[in-house]
Protein backbone atom coordinates (compact mmCIF):
# COMPACT_ATOMS: atom_id res chain seq x y z
CA UNK A 1 0.00 0.00 0.00
CA UNK A 2 1.64 3.15 -1.22
CA UNK A 3 -0.65 5.10 0.77
CA UNK A 4 0.04 9.24 1.43
CA UNK A 5 -0.12 8.82 5.03
CA UNK A 6 3.06 7.31 5.04
CA UNK A 7 4.95 9.50 2.62
CA UNK A 8 6.25 12.27 5.26
CA UNK A 9 7.05 9.40 7.98
CA UNK A 10 10.96 8.86 9.38
CA UNK A 11 12.48 6.30 7.34
CA UNK A 12 14.25 4.31 9.78
CA UNK A 13 16.92 0.44 9.31
CA UNK A 14 16.78 -1.84 11.69
CA UNK A 15 19.85 -4.09 12.09
CA UNK A 16 18.29 -7.98 13.25
CA UNK A 17 20.16 -11.25 13.54
CA UNK A 18 17.64 -12.10 10.32
CA UNK A 19 18.70 -9.14 8.13
CA UNK A 20 18.14 -5.38 7.64
CA UNK A 21 14.43 -3.90 7.35
CA UNK A 22 13.36 -0.46 6.01
CA UNK A 23 10.59 1.04 7.82
CA UNK A 24 9.02 4.32 8.77
CA UNK A 25 7.83 5.64 11.78
CA UNK A 26 5.51 8.55 13.11
CA UNK A 27 5.45 8.87 17.24
CA UNK A 28 4.18 5.52 18.00
CA UNK A 29 3.49 3.90 14.76
CA UNK A 30 5.47 1.67 12.26
CA UNK A 31 4.74 1.05 8.58
CA UNK A 32 6.79 -1.39 6.89
CA UNK A 33 6.15 -2.62 3.41
CA UNK A 34 6.70 -6.28 3.03
CA UNK A 35 7.84 -6.34 -0.33
CA UNK A 36 10.52 -3.26 0.28
CA UNK A 37 10.59 -0.02 -0.35
CA UNK A 38 10.22 -0.17 -4.27
CA UNK A 39 7.77 -3.72 -3.68
CA UNK A 40 10.30 -5.17 -6.11
CA UNK A 41 10.70 -7.79 -2.83
CA UNK A 42 8.75 -11.34 -4.89
CA UNK A 43 6.58 -13.08 -2.19
CA UNK A 44 8.91 -16.41 -1.85
CA UNK A 45 12.03 -14.22 -0.64
CA UNK A 46 10.60 -11.72 1.78
CA UNK A 47 12.65 -12.04 4.85
CA UNK A 48 9.71 -12.45 7.37
CA UNK A 49 12.02 -13.20 10.29
CA UNK A 50 13.76 -9.99 9.97
CA UNK A 51 10.37 -8.11 10.02
CA UNK A 52 9.02 -9.23 12.92
CA UNK A 53 12.17 -9.31 14.56
CA UNK A 54 12.41 -5.87 13.51
CA UNK A 55 8.84 -4.61 15.21
CA UNK A 56 9.27 -6.73 18.10
CA UNK A 57 12.72 -4.50 18.84
CA UNK A 58 10.80 -1.50 18.12
CA UNK A 59 8.18 -2.80 21.39
CA UNK A 60 5.38 -3.18 18.84
CA UNK A 61 2.68 -4.08 20.48
CA UNK A 62 0.27 -5.11 17.65
CA UNK A 63 -0.19 -5.30 14.11
CA UNK A 64 -2.63 -4.74 11.93
CA UNK A 65 -1.86 -6.68 8.37
CA UNK A 66 -2.87 -5.96 5.15
CA UNK A 67 -2.74 -8.55 1.96
CA UNK A 68 -3.54 -9.26 -1.36
CA UNK A 69 -5.45 -12.57 -2.38
CA UNK A 70 -7.23 -14.49 -4.61
CA UNK A 71 -10.82 -16.04 -3.98
CA UNK A 72 -11.50 -20.29 -3.61
CA UNK A 73 -15.35 -19.23 -3.71
CA UNK A 74 -18.06 -18.15 -6.20
CA UNK A 75 -19.53 -15.97 -3.75
CA UNK A 76 -16.43 -14.05 -2.50
CA UNK A 77 -16.30 -11.90 -5.20
CA UNK A 78 -13.00 -9.63 -6.13
CA UNK A 79 -13.28 -6.45 -4.56
CA UNK A 80 -14.64 -7.40 -1.84
CA UNK A 81 -12.10 -7.39 1.73
CA UNK A 82 -11.84 -10.92 4.06
CA UNK A 83 -10.63 -10.49 7.67
CA UNK A 84 -10.03 -14.15 7.93
CA UNK A 85 -9.73 -15.96 11.47
CA UNK A 86 -7.96 -18.80 10.99
CA UNK A 87 -5.16 -20.24 8.20
CA UNK A 88 -3.09 -23.37 6.61
CA UNK A 89 -0.11 -23.03 5.73
CA UNK A 90 1.45 -26.68 6.24
CA UNK A 91 3.87 -26.67 3.81
CA UNK A 92 5.97 -23.38 4.22
CA UNK A 93 6.81 -23.29 8.08
CA UNK A 94 9.07 -20.32 9.36
CA UNK A 95 10.14 -19.99 12.80
CA UNK A 96 12.18 -18.10 15.39
CA UNK A 97 12.52 -21.56 16.97
CA UNK A 98 15.27 -22.82 14.50
CA UNK A 99 17.05 -25.21 17.28
CA UNK A 100 14.75 -25.46 20.50
CA UNK A 101 11.97 -27.59 20.95
CA UNK A 102 9.28 -25.42 21.62
CA UNK A 103 6.02 -25.35 20.27
CA UNK A 104 2.65 -22.79 19.82
CA UNK A 105 -0.68 -23.23 19.47
CA UNK A 106 -1.48 -21.14 16.32
CA UNK A 107 -4.53 -18.86 16.60
CA UNK A 108 -5.16 -15.25 14.73
CA UNK A 109 -6.11 -13.03 17.84
CA UNK A 110 -9.98 -12.84 18.31
CA UNK A 111 -9.74 -9.76 20.32
CA UNK A 112 -7.72 -7.32 17.79
CA UNK A 113 -9.50 -9.61 14.72
CA UNK A 114 -13.51 -8.18 16.83
CA UNK A 115 -12.15 -4.74 16.99
CA UNK A 116 -10.89 -4.18 13.11
CA UNK A 117 -14.25 -5.57 12.00
CA UNK A 118 -15.84 -3.48 14.77
CA UNK A 119 -14.33 -0.50 13.34
CA UNK A 120 -15.28 -1.04 9.93
CA UNK A 121 -18.79 -1.34 10.90
CA UNK A 122 -18.88 1.69 12.36
CA UNK A 123 -17.27 3.85 9.26
CA UNK A 124 -19.38 1.62 7.04
CA UNK A 125 -17.29 -0.12 5.13
CA UNK A 126 -18.37 -3.55 4.68
CA UNK A 127 -16.05 -6.58 5.15
CA UNK A 128 -16.73 -10.35 5.15
CA UNK A 129 -15.78 -11.48 8.81
CA UNK A 130 -14.25 -14.39 9.19
CA UNK A 131 -12.58 -17.05 6.83
CA UNK A 132 -9.43 -19.26 6.07
CA UNK A 133 -6.61 -17.89 4.48
CA UNK A 134 -4.33 -20.48 2.75
CA UNK A 135 -0.64 -19.54 2.08
CA UNK A 136 0.87 -20.88 -1.25
CA UNK A 137 4.89 -20.49 -1.22
CA UNK A 138 4.97 -18.72 -4.72
CA UNK A 139 6.65 -17.11 -6.80
CA UNK A 140 3.89 -18.94 -9.37
CA UNK A 141 0.11 -18.86 -8.74
CA UNK A 142 -1.37 -22.54 -8.38
CA UNK A 143 -2.67 -24.87 -10.90
CA UNK A 144 -6.49 -25.50 -11.29
CA UNK A 145 -5.82 -28.84 -9.64
CA UNK A 146 -4.32 -27.55 -6.52
CA UNK A 147 -7.09 -25.07 -6.65
CA UNK A 148 -9.36 -27.89 -6.44
CA UNK A 149 -7.80 -29.12 -3.47
CA UNK A 150 -8.01 -26.21 -1.96
CA UNK A 151 -11.36 -24.80 -2.09
CA UNK A 152 -12.62 -27.20 -0.07
CA UNK A 153 -10.59 -26.37 2.90
CA UNK A 154 -10.16 -22.70 2.50
CA UNK A 155 -11.78 -19.39 1.54
CA UNK A 156 -8.52 -17.40 0.30
CA UNK A 157 -5.59 -17.86 -1.17
CA UNK A 158 -1.89 -15.43 -0.30
CA UNK A 159 1.32 -16.29 -0.16
CA UNK A 160 2.39 -14.17 2.87
CA UNK A 161 0.10 -14.17 5.82
CA UNK A 162 0.73 -17.54 7.43
CA UNK A 163 4.24 -16.84 7.94
CA UNK A 164 3.70 -13.27 9.43
CA UNK A 165 0.71 -14.45 11.72
CA UNK A 166 3.01 -17.62 12.87
CA UNK A 167 5.94 -15.68 13.66
CA UNK A 168 3.70 -13.03 15.52
CA UNK A 169 2.43 -15.71 17.46
CA UNK A 170 5.63 -17.10 18.26
CA UNK A 171 6.37 -13.40 19.78
CA UNK A 172 2.82 -12.92 21.08
CA UNK A 173 2.18 -10.09 19.43
CA UNK A 174 -1.69 -9.88 18.26
CA UNK A 175 -2.30 -9.94 14.67
CA UNK A 176 -4.69 -9.42 12.16
CA UNK A 177 -5.40 -8.89 8.84
CA UNK A 178 -7.44 -7.31 6.08
CA UNK A 179 -7.44 -9.15 3.09
CA UNK A 180 -7.95 -7.84 -0.54
CA UNK A 181 -9.38 -10.18 -2.68
CA UNK A 182 -8.38 -8.96 -6.17
CA UNK A 183 -8.69 -12.20 -7.96
CA UNK A 184 -10.72 -15.09 -8.36
CA UNK A 185 -8.36 -17.79 -8.19
CA UNK A 186 -7.25 -20.36 -11.37
CA UNK A 187 -10.26 -22.18 -12.69
CA UNK A 188 -12.95 -20.33 -10.10
CA UNK A 189 -15.17 -18.75 -12.92
CA UNK A 190 -15.41 -20.05 -16.38
CA UNK A 191 -14.06 -16.50 -17.24
CA UNK A 192 -10.94 -15.02 -15.75
CA UNK A 193 -11.15 -11.43 -15.07
CA UNK A 194 -8.86 -9.41 -16.75
CA UNK A 195 -5.89 -7.49 -15.69
CA UNK A 196 -7.32 -4.03 -16.22
CA UNK A 197 -10.80 -5.66 -13.99
CA UNK A 198 -8.35 -6.75 -11.71
CA UNK A 199 -6.23 -3.32 -11.47
CA UNK A 200 -9.75 -1.85 -10.84
CA UNK A 201 -10.80 -4.38 -7.93
CA UNK A 202 -7.64 -3.67 -6.44
CA UNK A 203 -7.82 0.27 -6.63
CA UNK A 204 -11.06 -0.11 -5.29
CA UNK A 205 -10.01 -1.77 -2.23
CA UNK A 206 -6.84 0.33 -1.52
CA UNK A 207 -9.36 2.92 -1.33
CA UNK A 208 -11.73 1.06 1.62
CA UNK A 209 -8.40 -0.11 3.11
CA UNK A 210 -6.62 3.37 3.37
CA UNK A 211 -9.84 4.81 4.91
CA UNK A 212 -9.58 2.07 7.46
CA UNK A 213 -6.02 2.92 7.85
CA UNK A 214 -6.87 6.67 8.89
CA UNK A 215 -9.76 5.87 10.89
CA UNK A 216 -7.37 3.34 13.03
CA UNK A 217 -4.55 5.82 13.25
CA UNK A 218 -6.74 8.63 14.89
CA UNK A 219 -8.21 5.87 17.52
CA UNK A 220 -6.42 4.75 20.35
CA UNK A 221 -5.72 1.26 18.02
CA UNK A 222 -6.38 -2.03 20.66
Amino acid sequence: MHSKLFFEWDDTVIETPYGRTHLKINKNTVFLQRHGIAHATPPHNINHRAHIQALKDLHVEKILSINSVGSLKNTLKPGTLIIPHDFISPWHIVTFFEDEMKFTIPAMDESLRTYICTLCKDITIPVHEGGVYIQTIGPRLETKAEINMLKRYGDVVGMTMASEATLCIEYNIPYVSICSIDNFCNGIVKKPLTFQEIEKNAATNRTKIETIVQEVLSRDFQ
